[in-house]
């Protein structure tokens, strides 16, 4: 007789690879930045997503800002940012993000939020007025943004455009074939009509793709040229890694070599940067990716 728990367990990696090892937090800016988050009762997608590189980021002084707070109405089968009723945003948080990025000294902040589809707006008035707030504090700091999808409204998306942030990043996850199962609330194409919309009102566009959720590398390439038609000039590629046992499961560990061979592919396509590499997450690097013009 067939056991089908262990033929399910055969297309599951077992253990992580020694590429995928990663460092236990801490050090002094990393305890240092923590306080000061608790400290203004703000929240960092670093923590709420429980990424790979928090050690690498805040050992070096940057952070993700979390803002609307750290309840998602969505609940997305790969994330680890808790599903609830939101609460009320907090109206001195984009002063609070503002002073925060002052006392970082950041030269380029990097700011993301849960997505709110239980406000009228989705949130994008909150967005427009953080954004002017981060930089009437930080003038010399350049702006990026990772926002939700607004549920495809144009006049929503327009007052994050109209708030012009440097980068505006809205990941499209995964490929076409899998998107019900790991992004059951949202919309391949309605993703990538933002980032189109976005991209022709002269916004410097980004994206990121998680591989390892059970799509084939041929999939891959063709979200990458997907991302390219729309303009996007900014990819990020990574390793999808399990957050809990309530989500989804990891179907591989992709090799370094296959990333380096998407970040190849991307470059030849007409994307400015590629990030991709195992632990690559949507920031990661964030600072290299700005057009600066003091340069």
């Amino acid at each position: 007789m067939t056991n089908i728990s262990t033929e399910k367990n055969k297309s599951r990696p077992e253990r992580r690879p020694e590429w995928l090892k990663i460092k236990t937090p801490g050090g002094k800016n990393f305890s240092k930045i923590k306080t000061m988050m608790r400290s203004k009762s703000l929240h960092t997608v670093c923590e709420a997503a429980r990424c790979p590189n928090i050690s690498e980021c805040w050992s070096c002084g940057t952070a993700t800002f979390m803002v609307l707070g750290d309840q998602c109405s969505r609940s997305c089968r790969f994330c680890a940012i808790k599903t609830a009723d939101p609460y009320t945003p907090d109206p001195d948080e984009p002063s609070k993000v503002a002073e925060s990025v002052k006392m970082m000294k950041l030269r380029h902040a990097v700011i993301t939020s849960v997505t709110r589809d239980d406000l009228p707006d989705g949130g994008s008035t909150f967005w427009a007025i953080l954004i002017k707030k981060v930089r009437e504090v930080n003038p010399d700091t350049t702006i990026e943004v990772l926002i939700p999808d607004f549920n495809g409204e144009h006049s929503d998306i327009m007052k994050i455009i109209n708030a012009n942030p440097d980068i505006l990043n809205h990941n499209i996850e995964t490929v076409p074939r899998i998107y019900s199962k790991v992004r059951p609330q949202a919309d391949y194409q309605q993703s990538l009509d933002l980032l189109k919309l976005a991209a022709e009102k002269g916004m410097r566009t980004k994206s990121g793709i998680m591989v390892g959720l059970g799509e084939e590398k041929a999939e891959v390439i063709e979200v990458m040229k997907d991302l390219r038609a729309v303009g996007v000039k900014i990819l990020t590629i990574g390793q999808y890694l399990q957050p809990n046992k309530e989500l989804l499961p990891v179907s591989r560990f992709v090799h370094p070599d296959e990333f380096a061979e998407y970040r190849e592919a991307g470059l030849a396509m007409g994307f400015e940067h590629v990030e991709s590499a195992p632990l690559v997450r949507s920031s990661y690097h964030a600072d290299n990716h700005v057009e600066r013009k003091d340069v």
